[in-house]
């Protein structure tokens, strides 16, 4: 079963192919959002959110794009949820009034989503690289290499 929403899931995506793709060069946009198979305009607020965050730098100019902020063991997935879910262009809904919801169900849910994001402090983004690069996900010829002619 899957707790989290599609752009959650996109911002933990962004940010490993980001910390594995973003050497010798910051990884731009279009790039990103061409491995990810979608829309750059669809990645772009997002992206502004992690960087607002600090979380991913926002390099400008032709050789632009984004890098990590800081290193891939110092940034949880926790830390990536929080700063996308406290963005105010998310457009957070209005949770229903009834009894049952604000003394029942929403309690009991805040307390699941504490443990789920307590264990979500655990996970790092290069727990996730690692992972990553055991299954052969990320692929040879897109990476950037290492040296420059």
């Amino acid at each position: 079963m899957m707790f989290l929403s599609r752009r959650s899931l996109l911002a933990l995506a962004a940010v490993v192919d980001i910390a594995r793709y973003a050497r010798p060069l910051p990884v731009a946009a279009k790039a990103l959002a061409q491995r990810l198979d979608l829309p750059p305009r669809h990645l772009e607020p997002l992206l502004q959110s992690l960087v607002r965050a600090g979380i991913l730098k926002g390099l400008r100019g032709p050789r632009g794009g984004y890098e990590l902020a800081r290193e891939r063991r110092r940034i949880t997935a926790a830390e990536i949820l929080r700063a996308i879910s406290n963005d105010p262009t998310d457009g957070a809904k209005e949770m229903p009034g009834c009894r049952l919801v604000s003394q029942v169900i929403g309690p009991l849910l805040d307390t699941a989503g504490t443990a789920f994001l307590a264990e979500l402090e655990t996970l790092t983004i290069d727990d996730m690289c690692r992972r990553a690069e055991t299954l052969g996900v990320f692929s040879e010829a897109e990476s950037g290499s290492d040296f420059a002619i």
